[in-house]
């Protein structure tokens, strides 16, 4: 590695109330304390301002570079700062279109294809997509993904509900979605926090989940092995992909000239009983 100025490096991630981050964070610690760099952390909490400020005290204090998961609004300053400061970046788990950096990430459009293909496969016509209210490349690449699937089997692929990403939200929208005139009879999430709050909130309501609706969260994340029923998710391995985001950072301050590379994690559905064939009223 290159002399360091500082022996630390910054992170930047939206939400730290989501468990997914802490998961994220220590599969980036596991790499760079091989190297003896410490990490200095902030949560943006999707504000632009927070996010630019942080970038600009790692600037002020040396840092040896940042990896960043841009909140809502980033554009392409996020990069361009960057470069003209001299700071190694990395992109993970979201970038910023038409950007050049190198970017750590997950195929999050072939896990929500494919999520959604094995909802149609069980014979769903009517699945809503529940949606986070922020608009960033995670959500335009998961969207994506359902509406294919949706699209190539002839299926209305416009049925979203955007809505705050907690456990409460969700559970509150549990009774929005069943007094919908069309019910749908399968739902898949953004992510496990929503999909947990669904799953609290429609057996508050007295439904049986894999029977009178199916629910599918995307993360896997701990908790959704243990809820009864267990959630089906689809599982995107946070550890791997700080791994190798910090491994991308590491490489960025060995070989600032080196070609922009992206390291992109594959999905694997995780199928429990929170799914089951839809069942039409007779």
């Amino acid at each position: 590695m290159r002399a360091s100025r500082s022996r630390t490096v910054g992170v930047v991630v939206p939400n730290l109330t989501n468990p997914f981050f802490a998961v994220l964070l220590a599969g980036m610690e596991s790499v760079f304390e091989t190297e003896d760099l410490a990490v200095i952390l902030s949560n943006s909490n999707e504000d632009l301002a927070k996010q630019t400020g942080f970038l600009k005290r790692m600037r002020e204090h040396a840092a040896d570079g940042v990896i960043v998961c841009p909140c809502e609004g980033s554009d392409r300053w996020l990069v361009d700062d960057a470069a003209n400061w001299d700071l190694p970046l990395v992109q993970a788990l979201r970038y910023v279109p038409e950007t050049a950096s190198d970017y750590a990430g997950i195929d999050y459009r072939e896990g929500m294809r494919d999520a959604t293909e094995r909802l149609i496969a069980l014979g769903h016509r009517t699945i809503l997509f529940v949606s986070g209210d922020r608009q960033h490349s995670a959500r335009s690449d998961r969207l994506d993904g359902f509406r294919a699937a949706m699209e190539a089997h002839g299926l209305d692929g416009g049925d979203v509900l955007e809505l705050p990403l907690t456990h409460s939200a969700a559970r509150q929208a549990a009774s929005t979605i069943v007094e919908r005139q069309e019910r749908p009879s399968a739902v898949i999430c953004f992510n496990d926090v929503a999909a947990l709050g669904l799953h609290r909130g429609f057996l508050d309501l007295g439904l049986r989940l894999g029977r009178d609706m199916s629910l599918t969260g995307f993360d896997n994340v701990a908790e959704a092995a243990l809820v009864l029923p267990g959630l089906t998710s689809v599982a995107t391995r946070p550890f791997e992909v700080g791994e190798n985001a910090a491994r991308l950072l590491l490489r960025r301050i060995q070989q600032p000239a080196a070609p922009i590379a992206r390291a992109i994690v594959p999905t694997q559905y995780v199928e429990r009983e929170s799914t089951g064939p839809d069942s039409p009223a007779p």
